[in-house]
């Protein structure tokens, strides 16, 4: 069984890594501003490219469940395998639309041009898919040895949804960074924006450029994001596949929804507080495991309604007031 899920994690990183690569070398080979033409073609091309996995996820855990991989009865079934990934990439996309928020924060605050933003997206992203493996297989690990932490994870939802209902959560303060502030003192920093690059030699001697403070912001912001987006998910499934892979293509298809959406989030009045009822009713769930099992499918149902009614209800709202 270890050496089939290790096999299975290697071919999906091996797919993603060619995905990656075929974007930045060959896409995006040149910094230019992404079109909104651009970003709604990619927006499109990432969620069908995820719609289709889930259909694979589907054969694939179907072929276990009946024996076929050598996992035996014990595995998901194709459907449940399908619905919790649906449901997980759900909910890791709508959780990524606050990263959208704090993205506009940090571009603003740092003026970086336009042109060079997909650069800072991509590689923040490469990171942030780093940073959440090694989370997830620390979660999947603590999970298996210690049942109770899921109790745990589900009051860390609940106090984060509480959060984001009363707002705590909207502001960033990059000059707090202790990160930035450390990166500061131990390189001298190549202000501006004359060179996409996140080093340059300066002299002999090797500085960090302001993007790579940008770049540097975005990734430890993304930390923060991580502890409500995973736990989250591991409140749907306990495959560790799952967790993973759901994460990783809501994550990829996030660069495109950023240009596809920066100019009108804020138009989205509701969604904040569609987002906290999300993170409330699955850390509920999460709590509620052993004494009631709330199945899959109500949980697609109710979180698809929550988020489509905030977003319905933004729209409403904005036609009212002509916003």
């Amino acid at each position: 069984m270890f050496s089939d899920e290790l096999l299975l994690f290697i071919l999906f990183n091996a797919g993603i890594i060619a995905l990656l690569a075929l974007d930045l070398g060959v896409l995006h080979r040149t910094a230019h501003s992404v079109s909104l033409k651009e970003a709604t073609i990619w927006s499109i091309v990432w969620v069908i490219v995820a719609l289709a996995f889930n259909v694979a996820v589907y054969f694939m855990y179907e072929a276990r469940w009946m024996g076929v991989g050598g996992m035996g009865p014990e595995a998901l079934s194709g459907k449940e395998a399908a619905l919790q990934f649906l449901t997980g990439y759900i909910i890791e996309r709508a959780l990524s639309m606050d990263n959208i928020f704090v993205f506009i924060v940090i571009f603003n605050y740092f003026g970086v041009p336009a042109k060079y933003q997909y650069k800072v997206l991509f590689w923040g992203i490469f990171g942030a898919l780093v940073m959440r493996s090694i989370f997830i297989i620390a979660g999947a690990v603590l999970i298996a040895k210690f049942s109770w932490i899921l109790y745990i994870f589900g009051v860390i939802l609940i106090v984060s949804g509480w959060k984001m209902l009363r707002g705590d959560d909207a502001e960033v303060h990059p000059e707090r960074n202790i990160f930035i502030r450390m990166a500061r003192t131990v390189f001298p920093v190549e202000t501006g924006y004359e060179t996409p690059r996140f080093f340059v030699r300066r002299h002999g001697k090797l500085h960090i450029t302001t993007l790579f403070l940008v770049l540097l912001t975005v990734e430890t912001t993304d930390v923060v994001f991580a502890v409500d987006s995973i736990p989250a998910v591991f409140a749907v499934t306990r495959d560790p596949f799952i967790v993973y892979s759901s994460n990783v293509f809501a994550i990829l298809g996030l660069r495109a929804l950023y240009f596809l959406l920066a100019g009108v989030m804020n138009t989205f009045v509701y969604l904040k507080y569609g987002l906290s009822l999300v993170l409330v009713f699955v850390g509920v769930k999460m709590l509620l495991a052993d004494l009631y099992h709330i199945p899959i499918v109500v949980s697609l149902l109710v979180i698809t309604a929550v988020l489509g009614i905030s977003v319905l209800a933004s729209v409403v709202r904005n036609r009212r007031t002509g916003g």
